[in-house]
């Protein structure tokens, strides 16, 4: 009967409504969200807007979304990722090309769910799994900084990625596996207010974890011991944070607050490559917060006093004192390329900080990239003026002489510290990464 067919009907659109809605779910369709005109922002107050700022810098967005030569926060930077290149996006308020468009929810959305505004998908090169930790308060404090910047009209071109990783929807799985979303950050009562201010500022808008952590094949960040445990990031180490550190000297609470105020260390050495410009970006925070992130950082390495690590310092720059390595084509390199500046403190401080090589982590590394770039590159943009400028030799030096260069450094400044292997392969490697960038 009618009745009869009719329940029939009515049970069998909803196992197709439901089945359109599963698969709409595990294909990664998401509802766009209505674009909205340009956001007024004299709706915010001049202190939110200010903490947006502070928030924008913690997380450097302008780092990742200016490309070289281009307007802050317009996109357009290239990241070259083992899935592809991806484009960075603009996100500033244009309406057309950038999220001038964009609603406070679809905003909202993108950090937590990484979902633009149009429902698309994005990737995890943009580190919403960090991000979607961040409170209400302060994505609203975001979202109002952004909204109050000059929109820049730049249509970015699409990003590369090889099959089948640049099919967005495929995103969604990826989501199911490694995402938590709006798992926003709870204090831990255990912990002091500092720890837990530092904690959230890291793992979230920071995401330290992003370079600092090993990712599986799938490009999620590992957990357990790789959390902050080092990885390779775009041809550069980014260093273990935790006591895996191969630092002669263990990190402390002062000395990363040092590091990540004025971009040095005096028992580890000066920031280069990547860090650069996120160094920059946290010297516009406040004390405060930069401290709550060194509290949290040391909270994972050793517990020193600060006369413990002064002492350990010592120890390492006399071992390496006594084993200076005979007069060789390697030591006469260095006195006449970098000893004017990298001398054992019987020389001229030239050029900002003189950190005794026999600290400098780079050196005491298990691999060899991070020096082989900062003597072929130099430090062309220092994060602060403390740092100071330092030349490049790629174009004076071939794979021989740096490699025989490097060796002798790590002889002489590391002696207990195993050779490194096959350096002249590793130059070549390390140049032709380092022009691809």
């Amino acid at each position: 009967s009618w009745p009869r067919g009719k329940r029939w009907w009515a049970a069998a659109g909803a196992l197709l409504a439901g089945a359109v809605g599963f698969a709409a779910g595990a294909l990664g369709w998401r509802a766009a969200m209505a674009p909205i005109p340009r956001v007024d922002v004299s709706m915010y107050t001049a202190a939110t807007i200010e903490r947006g700022r502070q928030l924008a810098a913690v997380g450097n967005c302008v780092g990742c979304h200016t490309a070289p030569g281009g307007a802050p926060n317009a996109g357009g930077l290239e990241m070259p990722t083992p899935f592809g290149a991806i484009r960075t996006t603009n996100i500033t308020p244009d309406v057309e090309t950038g999220i001038g468009a964009w609603s406070l929810p679809a905003f909202q959305r993108a950090m937590r769910e990484g979902i633009a505004r149009d429902g698309r998908h994005l990737y995890p090169a943009f580190p919403y799994p960090s991000y979607t930790r961040t409170t209400d308060e302060d994505l609203t404090a975001l979202y109002a900084w952004l909204m109050s910047q000059p929109a820049v009209r730049n249509d970015v071109a699409a990003s590369k990625l090889a099959f089948p990783y640049g099919v967005r929807p495929l995103m969604a799985l990826w989501n199911a596996l490694f995402l938590q979303p709006g798992a926003t950050a709870q204090a831990d009562p255990a912990r002091s207010a500092q720890w837990n201010r530092g904690e959230y500022l890291v793992n979230g808008l920071g995401h330290c974890g992003a370079c600092h952590t090993e990712r599986n094949a799938l490009g999620a960040e590992r957990t357990g011991t790789a959390y902050l445990g080092g990885a390779m990031v775009e041809g550069w180490e980014a260093p273990p944070l935790t006591a895996a550190s191969r630092a002669p000297v263990p990190w402390t609470e002062d000395e990363f607050y040092r590091y990540l105020r004025n971009g040095y260390s005096p028992l580890h050495g000066a920031t280069a490559g990547p860090m650069g410009p996120v160094i920059a970006e946290l010297a516009t925070l406040p004390d405060e917060d930069v401290r709550a992130m060194a509290h949290y950082l040391a909270s994972f390495n050793p517990p020193v006093t600060e006369a413990q690590a002064k002492a350990a310092a010592q120890t390492a720059v006399l071992e390496a004192r006594a084993s200076a390595a005979m007069p060789s084509n390697a030591s006469r390199m260095f006195s006449a390329a970098c000893g004017a500046c990298h001398h054992d403190g019987d020389g001229p401080r030239l050029l900002g900080a003189n950190v005794p090589l026999a600290l400098n982590s780079n050196l005491h590394s298990d691999r060899p990239d991070n020096l082989l770039r900062v003597i072929l590159e130099g430090i062309r943009t220092p994060a602060t003026h403390a740092i100071g400028f330092m030349q490049g030799f790629a174009d004076a030096l071939d794979d021989r002489q740096v490699a025989e260069l490097a060796a002798w450094m790590r002889r002489r400044y590391a002696p207990s510290k195993p050779a490194w292997t096959d350096l002249e392969a590793a130059v070549a490697r390390v140049r032709a990464s380092a022009s691809a960038h």
